[in-house]
């Protein structure tokens, strides 16, 4: 595996281009926004959503999404709202059997399809995997030390995709459990914003433990009712990725939760961005999700009625703590209700 598509100029998109490039591999960026494609192979960088730091050189960078398609494997890191609409429009571009690496995190709002379902609807025969972890854009451009989770089923295949990009400053771990690492990635930016509201209203480090622990709780029970095994939820898509982006300053979804807990409205803090937060639309998935499976999601519902049904903030919160005094034992291990 010599060439790679990168699929999507954001932050994490053009941080990965950076890896495969240092790891001596052709890489193809594509990237919606003209101004984004014409700095970086101007300058080699990306002002707009990566700004401050330089690209190696040979990224190319092209609006053209056939061209980012003729490569031996892709690299899909587009919004995840936008994941199947894109990957419909790549799909004439690929050769048979490409492989298909998922690097956005979410799913899919209106049918709370996963990322690789949504993917393997339009891209069918295309063999899938998704990359996920702790992962702040900035600091694997900057070639900071990172570990990710590489999940797919064929290992084989896995440890192909791993040799090719990975490097003592980038180390990707094999799993074969693709809907676990997914749901890790995913409901950690909704608990992500709940974090953010418990600092943005001063309650505490205590409090802000508490969600991140129960709300791992959460992450569990999606994973097993869709799937997917508790251990990979403790591994780096999970916990690790949850850790990070609950306490980590760069974290776009803990910066929004803050500024809803502050006061600012939903509105008004999206008007301000380019960045996307995808705990936005993946929390009220997780809700549909929770209700449609029969468990229970309290703070990911919380965090969805905030969001999208004008919830107030504080009755939302004194719902939360309101709710029955449970044993921990039962409510971490349970896949039903808590």
């Amino acid at each position: 595996m010599q060439r790679f598509g990168v699929i999507g100029g954001g932050a994490w998109g053009t941080a990965l281009a950076q890896i495969l490039r240092r790891a001596g591999r052709e890489v193809v960026l594509w990237a919606r926004e003209a101004e984004v494609v014409d700095a970086i192979n101007r300058t080699r960088e990306n002002p707009v959503f990566l700004p401050g730091i330089k690209l190696e050189s040979g990224i190319l960078a092209t609006a053209n999404l056939a061209e980012a398609g003729r490569a031996d494997a892709i690299l899909l890191v587009p919004p995840a709202q936008h994941l199947r609409e894109i990957s419909r429009i790549l799909a004439p571009a690929l050769a048979k059997h490409t492989p298909v690496i998922i690097c956005a995190k979410g799913i899919e709002e209106k049918t709370g399809a996963l990322m690789s379902e949504a993917a393997a609807a339009v891209l069918p025969g295309m063999p899938l995997a998704v990359l996920s972890g702790p992962t702040f854009a900035a600091e694997v451009a900057n070639g900071l030390p990172t570990a990710v989770t590489l999940a797919v089923a064929d290992q084989v295949l896995g440890k192909s995709l791993a040799d090719a990009f990975g490097a003592r400053g980038f180390r990707p771990y094999l799993s074969d459990d693709l809907t676990g690492a997914q749901v890790g990635g995913a409901v950690k930016n909704v608990l992500a914003i709940a974090c953010g509201i418990i600092m943005g209203k001063k309650f505490g480090d205590n409090a802000r433990a508490s969600v991140i622990t129960r709300g791992l709780a959460e992450m569990v029970r999606l994973a097993l009712a869709l799937g997917g095994r508790p251990e990979t939820l403790m591994g780096l898509s999970g916990l690790g990725d949850l850790v990070l982006t609950c306490t980590g300053p760069q974290s776009r979804n803990l910066s929004l939760g803050m500024a809803l807990g502050e006061g600012r409205q939903l509105a008004e803090i999206l008007a301000s961005r380019r960045s996307v937060a995808e705990g936005v639309t993946s929390s009220a998935a997780c809700a549909a999700l929770a209700k449609k499976l029969g468990i229970e999601m309290p703070i990911s519902e919380a965090v969805a009625a905030i969001l999208h049904h004008g919830a107030d903030v504080n009755r939302a919160i004194e719902a939360l703590l309101a709710r029955p005094f449970k044993a921990e034992a039962q409510a971490r291990h349970s896949p039903g209700k808590v």
